[in-house]
């Protein structure tokens, strides 16, 4: 039998979670005397519904139903502006519901059992044990294509200054991001309670050199915190066309395309113009959306090439997105993510 199947009696009798048996959440029937009888109307995966989990915990449940984890509205909206409006109600019933959304979350999957990422999953937490946080287990798993191995330093060998400190994914990023706060966002960037650096690093503080406190005051509407404090190389994906990307390490300096005003770290999302065609959405609008996104790395570093020597932006430009660097078969408007640093005296 598969061991993840087995519930420890202890965690019967002490985790409130079984105090109502496990047809409570799961349903069938538990009077039946074989597995077949009592498995029927089974319901394997219970908090998919947000009713299950809102019976003991309605206010999480219900800002959680909200949450671009459970939503993913995320990736909806972001790629809405390549559509035409026929094509996007195209893809919002025919692609996006049957594949895109398959990424959400339920609270099951934080809590009890990792979620299914292309079909292979963690299974049971810790054999049914209602879980309150494992960063490395539930976070890592989702996020463990590019921002946790970042962070750790697994994929480029440098580990971010927070980790190396004992830091966790939720020192950051707290319990109401995770869960919501009962608004629909479209996008993360409409959260505003999002975390910044700012909200640890004062850098206006006093008890900053004159000299930092300068540079940072110079800088601070044109350049992000990663574009300075980012040195290791992070995953780029490339050569999407419907089918699986190839992945290779790199850093991308280039406009913000939100704020063209502010240079910051860039990342490839590698969306083709027939990407969709095979499902009759020919993106109608693909070059008004750029393939470089501006990207929060989770590889920051207090010093770096950057903060040591002006000259590595202003004069060397390394790093920086040039034309001969964009990807092919991109959108137009890639070019306009090239930043012209000014040389300094």
């Amino acid at each position: 039998m598969y061991r993840g199947f087995l519930v420890n009696a202890d965690l019967i009798k002490y985790d409130p979670h079984f105090a109502k048996g496990c047809e409570a959440c799961h349903k069938g029937n538990p009077l039946a005397e074989n597995r077949e009888t009592a498995h029927q109307g089974l319901v394997r995966k219970p908090s998919e519904s947000m009713a299950t989990c809102g019976e003991c915990h309605p206010k999480v449940a219900g800002n959680f139903a909200k949450s671009l984890h459970y939503t993913s509205m995320g990736q909806k909206m972001g790629v809405k502006s390549r559509f035409s409006e026929e094509e996007f109600k195209h893809f919002s019933g025919k692609i996006f519901e049957k594949s895109c959304r398959s990424c959400h979350a339920s609270c099951g999957d934080c809590h009890v059992k990792g979620a299914p990422v292309s079909g292979i999953s963690i299974g049971l937490i810790k054999q049914h044990k209602f879980i309150k946080k494992n960063e490395a287990k539930t976070c890592a798993f989702c996020h463990g294509g590019r921002v946790y191995p970042e962070f750790t330093g697994e994929y480029s060998g440098t580990a971010d200054v927070h980790y190396t400190k004992g830091m966790s994914c939720m020192d950051c990023h707290k319990k109401q991001q995770m869960h919501g706060d009962g608004v629909m966002y479209h996008s993360k960037q409409d959260v505003k309670s999002r975390p910044k650096c700012t909200d640890c690093h004062k850098t206006t503080s006093a008890k900053l050199s004159v000299r930092v406190r300068s540079v940072h005051g110079i800088h601070s509407d044109k350049a992000s915190c990663y574009a300075c404090h980012t040195e290791a190389t992070y995953r780029n994906c490339y050569s999407c066309h419907g089918g699986h990307s190839k992945a290779e390490p790199g850093f991308i300096l280039g406009r913000n395309p939100r704020n063209p005003n502010q240079l910051t770290t860039l990342r490839v999302i590698p969306t083709q113009k027939d990407t969709f065609e095979l499902q009759g959405v020919k993106m109608s609008n693909f070059d008004n959306v750029p393939n470089y996104w501006d990207s929060p790395v989770h590889s920051i570093k207090k010093k770096t090439k950057r903060t040591r020597n002006c000259n590595s932006c202003h004069l060397d430009r390394k790093d920086f997105l040039k034309k001969s660097d964009l990807i092919k078969g991109g959108a137009k408007s890639n070019e306009t993510l090239i930043y012209e640093i000014k040389p300094i005296n």
